[in-house]
């Protein structure tokens, strides 16, 4: 993620702020008002990123869309509510759910070695997937590096993302850049971030589902919620239309066009594309139990506390917030060039929340969680 705010000035073609395009029917008091996430979301622009959009979907049909800044700097059009971005580890939360599926049906078990399914492909220099379970690959309890902390990699996500945009990787490249690295800690015994524990989830679930990740995907998540937005793009560096644009910054803080590019080195930790109310329609029949049985569904929301105080935690594809008025969310975040998105719920699947950034410079966390606290807790107290 690049750091540093844009310099130059937006053009007009923002929608003015607080723009309304809610849908659906009557609003009731919850969908009264946004003014205060319209607020949140227009401090991204001001602070210099190219455009923001968000939605936000209640029980019932009612729905509400808030914009800021533009799809596109060169022709200045707004953003929209059906415009295709790239998710990044937000894509994380439909591996899980794969995995977790596949379990239900009793194709493996979440306790089952890694070295079970992918045998001798995590060994050398202290990783052993025989120690190693599902169910830590899927909560980042692995101790498996992450290949994209790899000093390589970084050149070639960093200043070397010119010449390595289109690069196109297989799972088993990305595993091997981890296994030049110690493990971070034994299996078990830690939590750490890594994109290479759902690398090779995805592996997993092509050999115990049978068909590709993709497949399985549209089989089983995106063709029965009929999430027409969504999609695996394998190596394509293209986004289906419609779309706006994707900019970074380079080492010298100027902005360049980063949409297209070949997603493979984040693979099925990040490579989706979706759009907000896919997003939103996946996160609600998620955690209200369509997708995943009663023991699957209590297993994705088991967390691990990743901070002191138990703040948050880290289920199985899944992250726990609690903000300060006292409500407790479920979300995950993902960055890609060009890219940055929070998709957001209640435990309930009552209410959600995706806002997706088209830049991919964000130096701190505050605005982030102005937006939250503004779409579920107005006025200091939970909605």
């Amino acid at each position: 993620m690049c750091a540093g705010l844009l310099a130059a000035v937006l053009g007009t073609g923002a929608v003015p702020a607080g723009a309304d395009t809610r849908t659906g029917s009557a609003p009731g008091a919850g969908e009264r008002g946004h003014e205060a996430t319209q607020r949140a979301l227009d401090v991204f622009t001001e602070s210099g990123l190219p455009g923001v959009l968000a939605r936000v979907d209640g029980s019932g049909d009612r729905s509400w869309t808030g914009r800021s800044g533009v799809a596109d700097l060169r022709t200045e059009r707004p953003r929209r509510d059906t415009d295709r971005f790239r998710i990044g580890s937000v894509t994380k939360t439909f591996t899980a759910t794969l995995m977790l599926q596949l379990e239900a049906r009793g194709a493996l078990s979440l306790d089952d070695s890694v070295d079970h399914w992918l045998p001798g492909l995590v060994r050398g220099d202290g990783h052993d997937g025989r120690g190693m379970t599902l169910r830590q690959l899927l909560n980042h309890t692995s101790g498996v590096h992450n290949h994209t902390d790899d000093a390589e990699f970084q050149r070639r996500l960093g200043p070397g993302f010119p010449r390595y945009r289109y690069h196109a990787y297989t799972p088993r490249d990305l595993v091997a850049f981890a296994m030049r690295h110690r493990p971070v800690f034994p299996a078990g015994q830690g939590w750490k971030y890594s994109n290479t524990n759902y690398v090779l989830a995805r592996m997993v679930i092509e050999k115990a589902g049978g068909t590709s990740y993709a497949a399985q995907l549209r089989e089983r998540v995106t063709g029965p919620l009929g999430l027409r937005g969504t999609s695996a793009p394998g190596h394509s560096p293209d986004l289906p239309g419609p779309h706006g644009r994707g900019y970074s910054k380079d080492a010298a803080g100027r902005i360049f066009d980063s949409t297209r590019q070949d997603p493979s080195w984040a693979g099925a930790a990040g490579d989706l594309i979706s759009t907000t109310p896919d997003l939103n329609r996946f996160y609600r029949a998620l955690l209200s139990g369509r997708l995943l049985p009663p023991a699957q569904r209590a297993a994705l929301l088991d967390g691990v506390r990743i901070d002191p105080q138990g703040r948050q935690t880290y289920g199985l594809g899944l992250q726990s917030r609690l903000l300060s008025c006292g409500v407790r969310t479920w979300e995950h975040s993902g960055g890609l060039h060009g890219s940055l998105t929070w998709t957001v719920s209640t435990a309930d699947g009552g209410r959600q929340l995706t806002f997706n950034i088209n830049g991919d410079w964000l130096e701190r966390e505050e605005p982030v969680v102005a937006v939250l606290e503004a779409v579920f807790c107005p006025g200091g107290s939970p909605r």
